[in-house]
């Protein structure tokens, strides 16, 4: 068996390697080393022993990473095929008449999605995301702010870009030998999620008005939805997807302000589904505009 160093990918023998990591430091110990462990496609940190690691070849992570364009390519879809329904109806509802509802560039309208702020823990999923906000026309500002910095920081932001939606996110997981989902303690990043909830709540009490999701794999939802949170990880504590987290910011983004999305409307849209993510009765954020100035 090779040996096993920092950045390298592996998996875990006793889970069968289901899940991809990157390792990002080993520490020894006096029973052995230990590999500090980051998600490659999920937003899990980790840490298990160094003997529990097996380096994957690159046919390994070409065959996981083309899963996960699947995956992503997937929702992508259904995502465009969606808004094409939701066009028509909100023209019907706005009173508009177009020749043609559908066409992205018909000049009698305009269309102002929700914006967002996404605050990171990981560069590498940040720089993917803000990619995909691109890709499905979301207006957003990103910036990668460790997970326990985000209860300092997230208040400024707010203020200088004022979205109506507010991503906190990165990794999470319990951490390992302690079975008690209840005690926020036993979570490597959800308590610094969690106050940064509480202030981002404090300085807009509105959750209409500044819709917030906060969480990774694992997370302490209960406290992230008693915080203040309107959608947050993980209701079952199951590892999330990265891009689950945008997917929610799409709905919503791209729902009528007339339109209170139930749950289950809004997580149809994610990767992991319920067991990973939840939340509360949500507005919508779309605004529909008439007539598009020529200028």
């Amino acid at each position: 068996m090779s040996k096993i160093a920092v950045g390298d990918i592996v998996g875990r023998i006793s889970h069968g390697s289901d899940v991809l990591f990157k390792v990002m430091d080993i520490i020894e110990g006096p029973d052995g080393s230990t590999a500090l462990l980051r998600g490659l496609d999920i937003r899990l940190y980790a840490d298990a022993p160094v003997a529990d690691l097996e380096k994957k070849n690159p046919s390994d992570i070409s065959k996981s990473r083309q899963e996960f364009i699947k995956k992503n390519s997937e929702c992508m879809r259904r995502i465009f095929e969606r808004r094409v329904v939701d066009k028509s109806r909100s023209f019907l509802r706005g009173g508009v008449t177009v020749k043609n509802p559908t066409k992205a560039d018909d000049p009698e309208y305009f269309e102002i999605p929700g914006s967002v702020l996404h605050l990171d823990g990981d560069k590498d999923y940040l720089d993917l995301c803000m990619t995909t906000y691109s890709q499905l026309g979301i207006p957003a500002h990103g910036f990668h702010v460790p997970e326990e910095k985000q209860p300092q920081v997230v208040v400024d932001y707010l203020k200088e870009y004022t979205p109506d939606i507010l991503v906190m996110t990165g990794h999470d997981g319990l951490i390992r030998n302690n079975g008690d989902f209840k005690e926020l303690k036993n979570y490597r990043n959800s308590p610094y999620f969690v106050e940064a909830v509480r202030k981002a709540r404090a300085f807009d009490p509105g959750r209409d008005d500044l819709i917030i999701f906060a969480g990774a794999c694992q997370s302490h939802y209960e406290a992230l939805i008693a915080a203040g949170a309107n959608f947050a990880s993980s209701p079952l504590r199951v590892l999330i997807h990265a891009f689950d987290p945008v997917f929610i910011v799409e709905k919503l983004a791209y729902s009528s302000i007339y339109d209170t999305l139930t749950v289950k409307d809004i997580i149809s849209n994610t990767i992991t589904g319920m067991d990973g993510v939840g939340g509360i009765e949500t507005r919508g954020c779309f605004r529909l505009g008439y007539p598009k100035s020529p200028y």
